[in-house]
């Protein structure tokens, strides 16, 4: 869906190289993190900017998957997005290009709780602009962020130790 294999986007006065990549996905490809029952065999795509970008979408499983990059320019990929469905024991084909900036892209199959549980990757054009999280292989399972800010536990602390010193000026000397 949203296939485009000649308009430019802005930034890019040519196509800079023309890739083409075969994704496997299947239960086979998940790796041994808890929970992880789905997977592909490329975590990661790595390609210029301005490239054309043709992947070849195997799908190994008996259920439907997809291969979906979110973030891509609105005005050629309505929604920002670009994807390949294959049902269960089916390959697709899709070519998009991309943008001429530095950029990781996100990429995952979208049917239910199939990136939760796996099928998450990324598209890294250049020298992309950041690692994301949960990509099996390449980055840690989760953002690890508090939602407390860092001096809560010290207060917390502090709290404890003053409602202790409390109770004991309370009570009194200890009796026998």
């Amino acid at each position: 869906m949203n296939e485009n294999r000649d308009e430019l986007p802005r930034g890019c006065s040519a196509i800079s190289r023309d890739h083409e990549f075969t994704v496997r996905a299947g239960r086979q490809y998940a790796n041994d993190e808890p929970g992880v029952i789905f997977g592909m065999n490329m975590p990661e795509v790595i390609v210029e900017p301005c490239s054309r970008v043709t992947v070849n979408f195997v799908n190994e499983d008996a259920v439907r998957h997809q291969w979906m990059v979110h973030g891509l320019p609105r005005y050629l990929y309505p929604g920002g997005m670009f994807h390949i469905e294959a049902m269960g024991g089916q390959q697709q084909s899709g070519t998009f290009i991309v943008p001429a900036e530095d950029r990781n892209y996100l990429i995952h199959c979208d049917m239910a709780q199939h990136m939760e549980k796996g099928m998450r990757a990324q598209l890294k054009v250049g020298s992309g602009s950041a690692t994301l999280w949960a990509v099996p292989g390449v980055s840690d399972a989760f953002q690890r962020a508090s939602y407390l800010p860092r001096w809560a536990f010290a207060g917390i602390g502090f709290a404890v130790l003053l409602a202790f010193g409390a109770t004991m000026t309370l009570r009194g000397p200890h009796r026998q």
